[in-house]
């Protein structure tokens, strides 16, 4: 018991000196003072993916299509604007794409990118909605181990980026990010909108790669960082190395098992198709072959017959 007090202590001791190094300007900003209200919100979200499927067990699923039109749209726009946002911030500051230090002091540019990664953290925690409207419409095969993997800990561990380098290099990954997501939720927008516009929507698969792409690029990205010693906390860019290697895998499997893998069961079912269409085709012209046959008998049976009653009367007369 007292080795475990000991940890506590020491625990606490060891976050109230990471609050002297902490980024003083988002301080005060919402959900940035302590790290109990993203926690919180967090372990409601796991709370709900526990207790949402049992509510929906036994109750019809809501369609939220105008509701989904909305949200993907309204995402489209949130991630667009903080993709601007830092794009020109960091335009005007004359960040580096190699290695940028952060810099906290209260420049204009400065405070504006560390305002654009406040909002992208923000919209990691609205993306939680995605899994709620998946379970209330009861698409309880979409809320895979990746999907919750991906959003509790983007939105978890962003809360540490902006807490203590809000800035510098943290705004190349917010920044490819979010460009992607402009292309995820315009998607999802328009799949919303029914299946006049789906059968146009043939590139879902490219947004999978896109995503894949995205983590190698941080990968070199980050490494090319510690290749050149560049001035931003080297035990963030060891972590964030291995957990793009995690996204790797699991989009990886995702990629394999949902494109590639189904690939010769579709080509089986079509060969299927085809010769289920075939023996149809044969069994019909077989079936007319058969009708035919019957009725060439019934004719000839009716000429036999017609034939032996003309000879019978013949023979009366005679």
């Amino acid at each position: 018991m007292e080795i475990v007090t000991h940890f506590i202590n020491d625990t606490i001791e060891f976050y109230k000196w990471t609050l002297t190094i902490a980024d003083k300007r988002v301080a005060k900003w919402p959900l940035m003072d302590n790290p109990l209200p993203t926690l919180a919100i967090s372990t409601s979200y796991l709370l709900f993916l526990w207790l949402g499927p049992k509510y929906m067990k036994n109750r019809e699923p809501f369609q939220l299509r105008k509701t989904l039109i909305v949200y993907n749209f309204s995402m489209v726009f949130l991630n667009f604007f903080i993709f601007k946002e830092l794009f020109m911030a960091a335009r005007s500051a004359s960040y580096s794409y190699i290695c940028q230090r952060v810099d906290y002091s209260e420049d204009p540019n400065e405070v504006r990118v560390a305002g654009a990664l406040w909002w992208y953290f923000v919209s990691k925690g609205v993306e939680y909605l995605d899994t709620v409207f998946f379970i209330l419409r009861k698409k309880f095969n979409q809320v895979t181990f990746l999907h919750v993997y991906h959003h509790c800990t983007m939105f978890t561990l962003w809360w540490i980026g902006i807490k203590w380098v809000a800035g510098g290099q943290s705004f190349f990954g917010a920044h490819m990010n979010a460009a992607i997501h402009v292309l995820m939720y315009l998607y999802y927008g328009l799949a919303s909108c029914g299946p006049k516009i789906q059968k146009y929507l043939w590139w879902k698969k490219y947004l999978t790669i896109v995503q894949m792409i995205q983590f190698h690029v941080t990968i070199g990205h980050t490494a090319l960082s510690l290749y050149v010693d560049c001035d931003f906390p080297h035990w963030m860019h060891y972590s964030l190395i291995c957990y793009a290697i995690t996204f790797i895998v699991l989009f990886g499997n995702f990629y394999y098992q949902t494109y590639r893998r189904q690939l010769p069961r579709r080509d089986a079912s079509s060969s299927k198709a085809g010769k289920a269409l075939s023996n149809g085709s044969l069994n019909g012209l077989s079936k007319a072959a058969n009708g035919a046959m019957v009725l060439g008998n019934k004719e000839e049976k009716t000429q036999e017959s017609s034939g032996r009653r003309k000879r019978k009367g013949r023979a009366k007369r005679d």
